[in-house]
């Protein structure tokens, strides 16, 4: 995922998100074919064809521009972070049960408008039954967990096999 100048607020971020994710003449990324060449190919086509570019839906800009960021050319997806969109719109601290009302109709309304732009809607969830129930709203994929969690949790693993 690529934040250009913070989380995108408008088409403008979203198509700035782009071009930094694509190599010219769609994009200005820098070409260091030696780097890319580990993870995504060498040649700038096909490396462009690899990366998928996704902007977070978590501002009440991005709400506002909902469907604008949606139509931009070359994006992929939009992604919900829900503890930040819990905050832009008005809660005091993530899951903020004063407005899970609100919350509810931003994020059906951001899957409609990524579905009706025919790209990517993903939502990042604690756990496998919340993954689930946002697949099952419309999202096309849901990350679960976080990159802190999984080596604390692979550090309590490990110390539980040595410890028998």
């Amino acid at each position: 995922m690529t934040s250009v100048h913070g989380p995108g607020n408008n088409a403008e971020d979203a198509a700035a998100a782009v071009s930094h994710c694509r190599y010219p003449p769609h994009g200005v990324r820098s070409c260091g074919p030696r780097r890319a060449g580990l993870r995504v190919g060498p040649r700038p086509a096909e490396s462009d064809r690899a990366v998928a570019c996704v902007v977070m839906i978590e501002t009440a800009g991005a709400l506002e521009n909902l469907d604008e960021i949606c139509a931009v050319p070359g994006l992929d997806g939009v992604y919900v972070g829900p503890s930040d969109l819990t905050l832009a719109l008005g809660g005091r601290f993530p899951g903020d049960p004063d407005v899970a009302d609100a919350f509810a109709d931003a994020t059906a309304r951001i899957a409609a408008a990524a579905a009706r732009a025919g790209i990517a809607a993903g939502f990042h969830c604690p756990d496998g039954a919340t993954a689930a129930a946002r697949l099952a709203e419309g999202y096309t994929f849901a990350t679960v967990s976080s990159d802190l969690v999984h080596p604390e949790q692979a550090a309590a693993h490990l110390k539980a096999a040595r410890s028998s």
